[in-house]
């Protein structure tokens, strides 16, 4: 069996779990996803088949979009929901400032991946590390983001589409969100 399904990735479920759940299924070998979304994530999850597989690589290359959900003053360990709570405070920003602020981060940049990642250093996935208390130093990557719209502003969350390049982490662009809303 040869091609793409795209699947749709629930909440509770990593990209591998889609990726083995299918490799049983479909009884196939010759089988990866086109880029990992995290467990609390849902969306689509392009899985290649069989000879398909050769264009991942191109697929990861692609233009990505997400639907997100800031919550502000809020800090975790994970940078996400999931995670021990490190802060909370409220956040006091005036909405005109809080989309500046968000649209600020279109453009080119570099973004420091977060720990709870499945980016791999030294054959270790940074996630891997993060759960035995280590933290590693993480070089910035260049990213871009090409888009933040559909803001809705609801205190303390915000909901946005993010429409980024291959190596964009949400929960990233959040964490740097609310660096720049804890000084405003």
């Amino acid at each position: 069996m040869n091609g793409i399904i795209n699947v749709y990735k629930e909440k509770g479920y990593t990209s591998h779990d889609v990726v083995a759940k299918l490799r049983g299924i479909l009884k196939q070998k010759k089988i990866g996803h086109t880029g990992t979304l995290d467990p609390q994530a849902e969306g689509v999850l392009p899985v290649c088949i069989g000879n398909a597989t050769k264009l991942c690589d191109l697929l990861t290359d692609k233009t990505k979009e997400y639907e997100a959900v800031l919550l502000l003053g809020v800090t975790t360990d994970t940078q996400d929901t999931t995670g021990a709570v490190l802060s909370e405070k409220t956040v006091q920003v005036e909405e005109d400032k809080l989309r500046a602020i968000m649209e600020g981060f279109v453009g080119k940049s570099r973004q420091i991946p977060p720990m709870y990642s499945a980016l791999k250093v030294n054959g270790k996935k940074l996630y891997e590390l993060a759960r035995e208390g280590k933290i590693i130093e993480r070089k910035p990557e260049r990213i871009r983001i090409y888009d933040i719209s559909d803001i809705e502003i609801s205190y303390p969350e915000v909901t946005m589409t993010v429409t980024c390049s291959k190596g964009t982490y949400i929960r990233s662009l959040c964490r740097d969100c609310l660096l720049y809303t804890s000084d405003a």
